[in-house]
């Protein structure tokens, strides 16, 4: 029995301190309560479903001690009877919603707003400090190789945004089929299946770096095609060549991050780069300077950077937290592929597709000049560093959503997707005041040439636009991953980026001659295509048939 509304007897039920006090309405199978039995002391044949982060069955999940804590088990069987103990949304500490829920007259369970937000604020907080420290894992590599000189920062440049495009944003995207797989298969309580989803997922991205690995092998005659200077490609080419050592550790911390995502530890992967972020500084000055390696000691402490990060974040679950959801390795890690597979590609276009239409408006402004090409640059380091705040709501989004939507609670995760919408457009609206307000202020952070200020504060209204545009598309992101439904977001982004945008960023930066501006604006009306698509949508969604589709994918496992 589903424990969802319906017409059964509600059941309170009080735990010990560090419980809260939870309401559910029992499903229609419930039995009465005998004579003498409190509320919430009920005696059930085993439903088939329970609360977010509890696990199924003792067989499902052996390595739950059997004591009331946060990680108990709702039902403790014996002799064909299972007890209701606790409901707990959240098995962490360190994450909680506190969330209560609560029965409305109509019969249906809600969750309260403010809990929603404290949930989202919470979690967006720790989330973005960790995104910041991954993304300065590169940023590091350009300042130290950029101090050599000016073909170097140049090849590094080039060097990263190939990475980005071949490696980086495929891969990422995939791994966003674990914030719906991990995340659900928990709220279902179903453990150590969310182990075997990232285990999957790892061989999955394993397998393609082996393309990846030779194509980066072989850069350099498809970097000289691309740039003029021979010297560029054949330094970035070594850094690519150097880079796939790093290909390991990139595959096992995506995958690890999700781990601990799906299960609401959010700070952990912080409390790992907030480790990790100084030693990449120090493997940088010493390999570059200290050791008198050059250029090729840049990749070289981005490769061991993160190689390390995957190895500290592996040893942290294993010895600190994270763990209950590892069963160790599983042969039914070997099977059952499509479920990923269908929701990893879509959401790969997802990511791509943003991603790539970024690398052309760069390499079109290049059309215009030298100074243009820099304030884009300028445009392009600003608006990733802030795009960080949005995707950090939408990642901790996805999770609640997709938790509620594991458990089956139908209710509470539309509250909780109303209260990541409502967060998107304060963010929305925050970015955009930002830009307009700080258009001259920004530039002067990485530049003082006046033309090069000039040029990025004039793009800077459209750039504005874009990027409420853009916070409003993040968030109806992370509802559509929360709920697995990267197959509508996959093709919706791929046509506003690029059967609107570029047509109309070559139509206003060339023909209208806006330039910046009109790449930026193309972009603007590309996004608001995506943005009015996904959340017209989300409008009509069937939210108990996500439900059911979800515990589809549990059951087969």
């Amino acid at each position: 029995t589903r424990l969802t509304p319906g017409s059964a007897p509600i059941a309170t039920i009080i735990s010990s301190s560090s419980f809260r006090c939870e309401q559910i309405r029992l499903g229609p199978s419930a039995h009465k309560m005998d004579s003498g039995q409190t509320m919430g002391q009920e005696n059930h044949r085993a439903p088939n479903h329970v609360p977010a982060g509890l696990p199924k069955s003792d067989e499902d999940d052996t390595s739950l001690p059997h004591m009331l804590s946060e990680s108990s088990p709702l039902l403790i069987k014996g002799d064909g009877i299972v007890h209701y103990q606790a409901v707990v949304w959240e098995t962490t500490d360190e994450v909680r919603a506190e969330a209560v829920v609560e029965v409305t007259p109509s019969g249906g369970v809600c969750v309260t707003w403010k809990t929603e937000a404290k949930y989202i604020a919470s979690s967006s907080a720790s989330l973005l400090v960790t995104f910041v420290l991954q993304y300065s894992i590169n940023v590091v590599s350009v300042f130290s190789a950029g101090r050599i000189g000016k073909i170097e920062l140049g090849a590094v440049a080039l060097a990263n945004m190939t990475t980005g495009v071949t490696c980086l944003a495929p891969f990422m995207g995939l791994a966003t089929s674990l914030d719906t797989l991990c995340a659900q298969a928990y709220g279902d309580g179903r453990h150590h299946l969310v182990g075997i989803q990232c285990q999957r997922m790892v061989m999955f991205l394993s397998f393609l770096s082996l393309p990846v690995a030779a194509l980066w092998a072989c850069s350099e005659g498809i970097l000289l095609r691309i740039v003029d200077d021979g010297e560029s490609a054949r330094l970035a080419s070594l850094y690519l060549k150097v880079m796939i050592a790093a290909l390991p550790g990139i595959v096992l911390f995506e995958a690890g991050k999700r781990l601990l995502q799906a299960q609401g530890l959010f700070r952990q992967t912080t409390y790992v780069l907030l480790v990790l972020a100084p030693i990449n500084i120090f493997l940088n000055w010493l390999l570059v300077w200290k050791l008198e390696l050059g250029f090729v000691g840049a990749p070289i402490a981005v490769a061991l950077s993160r190689n390390l990060l995957a190895l500290l974040l592996i040893l942290y679950i294993k010895l600190v937290n994270g763990y209950q959801c590892w069963g160790g390795l599983s042969l039914k890690a070997f099977s059952n592929w499509r479920p990923m597979i269908y929701l990893a590609l879509p959401g790969m276009v997802m990511v791509a597709a943003e991603w790539l239409i970024f690398d052309i408006i760069t390499f079109l402004s290049s059309r215009f000049g030298t100074d243009y090409l820099a304030a884009q640059s300028i445009l392009v380091s600003v608006t990733t560093l802030i795009y960080h705040l949005p995707f950090a709501i939408s990642v901790a989004a996805s999770t609640r959503v997709a938790n509620l939507i594991g458990a089956g609670l139908v209710d509470a995760a539309k509250a909780a997707a109303k209260v990541a919408t409502v967060a998107a457009f304060i963010m929305s609206v925050l970015n955009f005041l930002i830009y307009i307000i700080l258009r001259y202020q920004i530039p002067l952070l990485l530049t003082r040439d006046a033309s090069v200020i000039m040029l990025t504060a004039q793009a800077m209204p459209l750039v504005a636009l874009e990027q409420f545009f853009d916070s409003l598309c993040t968030g109806a992101h992370g509802v559509l991953r929360g709920i697995g439904k990267q197959s509508i977001g996959g093709p919706v982004n791929l046509i506003g980026h690029y059967l609107v945008s570029l047509p109309l960023c070559l139509i206003l930066g060339f023909q209208y001659s806006w330039k910046l501006a009109g790449l930026w604006g193309g972009i603007a009306a590309g996004l608001m295509v995506v943005s009015l698509v996904e959340y017209g949508y989300l409008l009509t969604i069937d939210w108990q048939v996500a439900c059911e589709e979800a515990e589809a994918r549990n059951t087969a496992g």
